[in-house]
């Protein structure tokens, strides 16, 4: 066991006008199972960085500790080779036996160790990487956000994998995953940095109940700087009233008055002036009481919402409705039908059958949820669902080029007509250039969008980067905001949460609750489906 210490540490990016941190001190142990939480580009993966020393910075980094990162990053030409066979250069002395044995208790074949890396779903690239992670001894783990494109049979894996490990930071928004595998808690507030012993939930019970008494303490500061502020300009306005008394008297009107009156009124305004400057003083040291009070609180701005009414109950129906793949096509998009490989898809006459005779309607005013395994179509259906919306009124519906190509389809997908459609796709590699000129493309009311993007805590600094030099929470959050702008029939969001702060998420669960839009969601996160979903369709993968 022994600790990381960080003693005044700043940092920012070469050419950034704000750094990353500044003068943060803060001590953390090795054997915790530590939940690092933030907001969307407040630094959580440069500290990994930091931690790795990649980046210099200005203070201290004190640890014995060795440090180790997940993920590990593939190249392309080990992307065709079995993962055994670059296991040495990934991960130097490590020995695959006890690979393979962490990989059992993940649930992942051992066969899977020795296929080409480029054929592995995102669960089984996960927890190979883990597996190779948690196999060497005497290593502090920094594990940065594990179970992004997971299903939940994968995310129920890693979690129930991570509850039996210690010694390690896991970065991550899913209040699930977090609540089952930490006992300790570092959080990036607004202004300071906090390490709490806990998983997220006691953590935020803690954060809403401190927040809610510096709320009261600041009302009640507000009030007594207010009282006293108006006390003030009483007795002010009576000195000086006072004051003007000492020269000249009527003597007829004020015939108890001489000449030597005039001392006793001037000690009489010294006294009340004297009473004005303490005054002044205990309102000076309310006010700094005051100051730092709602400095972390998090004020979640009302997100707004403009869901349109369909003439038609029914909006999309499926009857017996099958897809399949051309050999070596896919979806093209990031989903996990792009790595179905010939072994594991069912072939005829060389398509991959992704969905076969599935059923399914949506009605006005569901928020359905499609769930099941990665490569069980779900994207797939959705980009059926698009394709028949196409057109004039649906123009920034992107669909990848290499989705329309040789799909066969069979049974009844029907679509009713004039849908508009809001669109958040899961893949956010689309993204370049500057915020202006996505809006231009889409045709996006700028400054309404910039607005949006400011209540899901943008800083106003961002708005002058390229979106490439984005955070992943950062981006999701462009595709996030253009979909609320959008006045819609229906919204359709495919894992619109990946990399999405926690703080946002609650954000976006009170805007679905409030506006009760009809959506057909994509989404792993336990929690969200939770809250939000009215019904849930199983999705079963065909073999």
């Amino acid at each position: 066991m022994a600790q990381i210490q960080v003693t005044n540490v700043t940092f920012g990016y070469e050419g950034s006008i704000d750094n990353i941190f500044e003068n943060i001190s803060f001590t953390i142990d090795t054997d915790w199972k530590l939940g690092f939480i933030g907001r969307n580009g407040k630094g959580k993966t440069t500290f990994l960085n930091l931690l790795l020393g990649k980046y210099e910075y200005q203070g201290n980094i004190q640890t014995s500790a060795m440090f180790d990162y997940f993920p590990y990053k593939i190249s392309e030409a080990w992307m065709q080779l079995c993962c055994a066979d670059f296991l040495e250069e990934l991960s130097p002395g490590c020995e695959s036996w006890r690979v393979l044995c962490e990989m059992d208790k993940l649930k992942v074949s051992s066969e899977v160790l020795y296929r080409p890396f480029v054929t592995l779903s995102h669960g089984e690239r996960t927890k190979v990487m883990l597996a190779i992670l948690f196999s060497r001894d005497n290593y502090f783990l920094l594990i940065d956000e594990p179970t992004n494109h997971l299903d939940a049979h994968s995310r129920e894996c890693v979690k129930e994998y991570l509850q039996e490990k210690k010694g390690f930071i896991l970065v991550s928004h899913d209040r699930d995953l977090l609540d089952a595998c930490i006992d300790h808690v570092l959080v990036l507030n607004r202004e300071t940095i906090e390490v709490q012993k806990g998983n997220f939930s006691s953590w935020w019970e803690n954060k809403e109940k401190t927040d809610a008494f510096h709320r009261a303490e600041n009302e009640k500061h507000k009030k007594e700087i207010g009282k006293l502020h108006k006390a003030a300009e009483q007795v002010g306005a009576w000195a000086d009233k006072n004051e003007k008394t000492k020269i000249g008297f009527d003597p007829v009107k004020e015939h108890d008055r001489f000449m030597g009156t005039r001392a006793y009124i001037g000690a009489k305004t010294k006294k009340m002036q004297s009473r004005v400057k303490q005054m002044e003083k205990r309102m000076e040291r309310e006010i700094s009481e005051k100051e730092g009070l709602l400095k972390d609180i998090e004020n979640p701005v009302d997100l707004k919402l403009m869901p349109m009414q369909h003439h038609k109950e029914l909006l999309v129906s499926a009857k017996k409705y099958g897809m399949a793949y051309a050999a070596g096509g896919a979806d093209g998009g990031n989903g996990s039908e792009k790595e179905i490989s010939s072994v594991e898809c069912k072939k005829s006459g060389g398509f991959h059958e992704v969905l076969r005779e599935f059923d399914f309607e949506l009605r006005q005013g569901e928020r359905v949820f499609l769930k099941g395994e990665n490569g069980c179509g779900k994207s797939s259906f959705i980009k059926a669902i698009l394709a028949r919306c196409a057109g004039q009124q649906n123009k920034d519906v992107w669909i990848p080029e290499a989705w329309g190509r040789n799909v066969q389809e069979s049974g009844e997908l029907t679509v009713a007509g004039g849908l508009i459609i809001s669109y958040i796709h899961q893949d956010t590699s689309q993204l370049s250039g500057k915020l202006t000129d996505f809006c231009r493309e889409r045709e996006l009311d700028e400054s309404l969008f910039k607005a949006i993007l400011r209540q899901l805590d943008f800083d106003r600094v961002q708005f002058t980067k390229r979106m490439e030099d984005f955070s992943e929470g950062q981006k999701k959050k462009v595709l996030i905001a253009a979909g609320l702008l959008k006045r819609a029939n229906l919204y359709i969001w495919d894992e619109p949460l990946n990399y999405v702060d926690v703080f946002s998420r609650m954000q976006i669960e009170n805007l679905i609750l409030r506006y009760q839009p009809t959506m057909l969601v994509v989404d792993h996160d336990v929690r969200f489906q939770e809250k939000i979903a009215t019904r849930v369709v199983e999705m079963e993968r065909v073999y």
